[in-house]
């Protein structure tokens, strides 16, 4: 066991000293050079931008770190968080690179970043319907695992496949199964930590509380999470997808607007999902807005239909809207990649990088027609050419679940979850479109959640507070934040954090401060 030594005294501020420390910890000459990244290493800059998806924080003006260690085993991690804190540099951990504002890579003080790639083993055990998942691995990685063993066993997480399970499973993941099994995170059943003081703590020695925290309320601000072990879910052999478009000529305020009062209410099995953005219109030269709905259901598509035609009739749902295919598969379906062959789902790369801004609302009353008219009109302008909204029916398995249950509050009476998302290819222009989302967002205060305005912690958005970074931060500034993603258990996350990493070597602009 490394136990650590808070004394400030014992801080060098220096870089050669941190390399020094390391290198006396990692001893075999032939590994450090696979797991320090030093900046004139030639490799660095490529293991940098390896994992980075937002390309807003892979400029020549953005903070680099000091070196990347991309460990190999846990006593490279507990080395690491060692040297780290015994000379004075912060400790960015990444385990896929999706963190919207780039937390998990980016830092304005002295850093270095703990890189998880080299943590993605699989396990797949389907006789106990268990699996154990590293953190740097992907959603893809994980879903592609089940998938080649089994075609009746899933997991409740989200679409995108490139996501690291590290960052997914710590702030809650929701997806398509979300109706029927709840999250990700409401499926972890152990956990392998590394803690401030270098402890390696699975869920028996952490303790209830800092096994609860972790699922949902970031596991990077409590330790280094290495691995979750999960609960697999049944899925059946075949589900229905089905896609159905409608624009503004088509009526697709109104159909939106009958949406809201239904999809919540529909059975475990179906979910649907909205998804709104810019189209070419059928008149030449012009644009229009789309919301194209969205659904998978647990079953065939004999079942679908006549139950779409019963509780959703405008929906206008033909059996050429449809089809069937594996759950993995649907995976693929969502993501907009190609459903053959699925082992896209390992490929890291397989998503275009642009630069991206997004913000979440969670809306608890329906909207009236005309607000949703104003919210689709936002969509026509030019900023949103690259724009798109993902409206997410609640319901279901998350009615189901107490607030207090984990960390992610956002459970019973909500409608839907709304993710507005902008992006941009010429970053002389990002402010531009900043802008507009921050205007959207403006304008949909009136119809999203209040007080707080709830906001999900996987799409962090540092619009709506941050820590200091140098200095203490207290509760009252970070419940600014804290609030609006963990609503009254931001208490209980605040004590734990304070029992567990008093001296908040694990931080960021939105980590859960000590008291």
């Amino acid at each position: 066991m490394i136990i650590i030594s808070n004394n400030p005294k014992n801080k060098a501020h220096s870089y050669g000293d941190f390399l020094h420390c390391l290198s006396l910890r990692i001893s075999n000459s032939s590994t450090i050079s696979k797991v320090i990244y030093t900046q004139n290493n030639p490799s660095y800059s490529s293991v940098l931008n390896a994992s980075i998806h937002n390309a807003r924080f892979s400029t020549p003006t953005t903070p680099k770190p000091y070196a990347i260690i991309t460990p190999r085993k846990t006593s490279h991690v507990q080395s690491t968080i060692y040297c780290s804190k015994n000379h004075g540099f912060q400790l960015r951990i990444r385990s896929g690179g999706h963190d919207v504002e780039g937390v998990s890579y980016v830092a304005q003080v002295p850093f270095v970043i703990l890189d998880l790639v080299n943590f993605r083993d699989v396990k797949v055990d389907t006789k106990n319907e268990v699996a154990w998942v590293q953190s740097g691995a992907t959603t893809g990685e994980l879903y592609y695992g089940i998938a080649s063993k089994t075609q009746t066993l899933g997991f409740p997480a989200g679409i995108c496949h490139t996501i690291g399970i590290g960052g997914h499973l710590s702030g809650g993941g929701f997806g398509v199964l979300g109706r029927k099994y709840g999250l990700a995170v409401d499926h972890v059943i152990d956990a392998k930590l590394v803690d401030a003081n270098g402890r390696v703590l699975r869920r028996k020695s952490m303790g209830e509380d800092l096994f609860w925290a972790i699922r949902g309320g970031g596991g990077n601000t409590f330790g280094v999470v290495l691995a979750w072990k999960v609960k697999l879910v049944p899925v059946p052999p075949v589900v229905t997808v089905f896609t159905v478009n409608k624009n503004l000529e088509q009526n697709a305020t109104k159909i939106f607007h009958r949406w809201q009062y239904i999809a919540h209410k529909l059975p475990k099995d179906l979910f649907t999902t909205v998804w709104v953005m810019k189209v070419n219109s059928s008149q030449v030269g012009k644009k229009t807005v789309q919301a194209s709905f969205r659904g998978m259901l647990l079953g065939g598509v004999d079942e679908l239909i006549p139950l779409i035609q019963n509780e959703f009739p405008e929906l206008g749902l033909a059996k050429e809207n449809c089809t069937q295919m594996s759950w993995v598969q649907s995976i693929l379906y969502f993501g907009g990649l190609p459903i053959q062959p699925v082992d896209i789902l390992l490929n890291r790369h397989a998503l275009p990088v642009s630069s991206v801004k997004e913000k979440t609302d969670f809306v608890r009353e329906p909207m009236s027609e005309t607000g949703i008219e104003g919210f689709m009109n936002m969509f026509l302008e030019e900023e949103a050419d690259f724009a798109i909204t993902m409206i997410e029916a609640f319901g279901g398995r998350m009615d189901e679940i107490r607030e207090n249950e984990l960390p992610y509050p956002h459970r019973a009476g909500i409608l839907f979850e709304s993710t507005y998302i902008v992006q941009w290819t010429n970053e002389a222009d990002a402010g531009t479109y900043i802008n507009w989302i921050r205007r959207l967002y403006s304008y949909m205060a009136s119809y999203a959640s209040k007080s707080p305005r709830e906001a999900y912690y996987n799409y962090k958005d540092l619009d709506l507070g941050t820590n200091n970074i140098i200095g203490y931060t207290s509760y009252e500034q970070a419940s600014v934040w804290g609030l609006k993603y963990f609503k009254n258990n931001f208490k209980r996350l605040v004590q734990i954090k304070t029992k567990v990493d008093p001296m908040n070597f694990f931080r960021n602009e939105q980590s859960i401060p000590p008291l």
